[in-house]
């Protein structure tokens, strides 16, 4: 059956992260199944993770789409606090109230992932979730791929006229993607300011000087991945411009228990891109190694 062809109930959670940000989900199915914690990219909201989360609901698994800090309906930190340290208490604390779940991170969401289980095992805890799946990143991203994503999430910075604009600059940012008739689904990452403009629904300086990456060496991110004993899956966009065939067989060296999957013409945006066959490749790892009599 199609992802597409599911509708389960949705129920929204919150809990509170770091700098008492609080953190909104969407939770499909039945809390009584294992829980699956997804994590979405920098600039997405957590309804990039629709079609997925249904997919993981039909199969048996409790799947909740989180908005990250700044991002969609989850509060903008007080402070501009946006460290992959922040990051990691949010994961932390969702993985507390979900009781150590698989954890799915796609670009920032999977930094986020690795970050907090590499630096647990540094320190010797227990993992914070059951194991990790990471979409389209590793321990290094390509620049060129790095710098695109940045150029076009600091474009606009005026906002847009109306959602149809907005759905111009994503189609000429997306041009392998067909530009929506419908641009229902894109108004739910738009915020309309004051000034009758849309912009973007995340906070600007989840990407500026307090973002993500500030002060850390690229370096440390091959020793988070050493670190890495949970189960783990890799998922790369065959088109990718972000992880590449050479930066993922790198990852496989250095977690050799990784598993790897190829989803064939996505790009960045595994999810997005391909979703059925993404989605069927996540449910049989976690079938296999997250399942619980699923």
């Amino acid at each position: 059956m199609s992802s597409r062809e599911l509708h389960p109930a949705v129920e929204r959670r919150t809990c509170t992260g770091a700098n008492d940000v609080e953190l909104v989900a969407d939770a499909y199915g039945d809390p009584l199944q294992p829980a699956v914690l997804l994590l979405h990219g920098g600039g997405q909201t957590r309804q990039s993770w629709g079609n997925t989360a249904a997919t993981l609901s039909a199969a048996g698994f409790y799947a909740v789409t989180a908005d990250l800090r700044g991002h969609g309906e989850s509060g903008w930190d007080p402070l501009g606090d946006y460290t992959l340290t922040a990051h990691m208490a949010d994961v932390e604390r969702w993985c507390t109230e979900l009781d150590r779940p698989a954890i799915v991170g796609a670009s920032l969401g999977g930094m986020a992932g690795l970050w907090t289980e590499g630096t647990r095992a540094s320190r010797g805890q227990q993992s914070a979730g059951s194991c990790l799946v990471l979409v389209d990143i590793a321990h290094r991203a390509d620049a060129d791929g790095v710098a695109r994503i940045r150029a076009f999430m600091h474009g606009n910075p005026e906002g847009f006229a109306s959602i149809d604009e907005a759905a111009d600059a994503v189609a000429d940012y997306l041009p392998h993607r067909p530009r929506p008739a419908d641009t229902s689904g894109l108004a739910r990452n738009l915020r309309l300011g004051d000034d009758g403009r849309y912009r973007w629904h995340w906070d600007p300086r989840s990407m500026g000087d307090g973002g993500p990456r500030r002060g850390i060496d690229p370096d440390v991110f091959e020793t988070m991945a050493r670190n890495l004993h949970l189960p783990v899956l890799l998922v790369r966009g065959g088109r990718s411009d972000i992880l590449s065939l050479e930066t993922a067989a790198e990852f496989l060296t250095l977690v050799p228990h990784a598993e790897f999957v190829d989803v064939g013409d996505a790009h960045h945006m595994v999810a997005g891109d391909q979703n059925d066959a993404f989605s069927a490749a996540v449910v049989e790892f976690l079938t296999r190694v997250a399942g619980r009599g699923v």
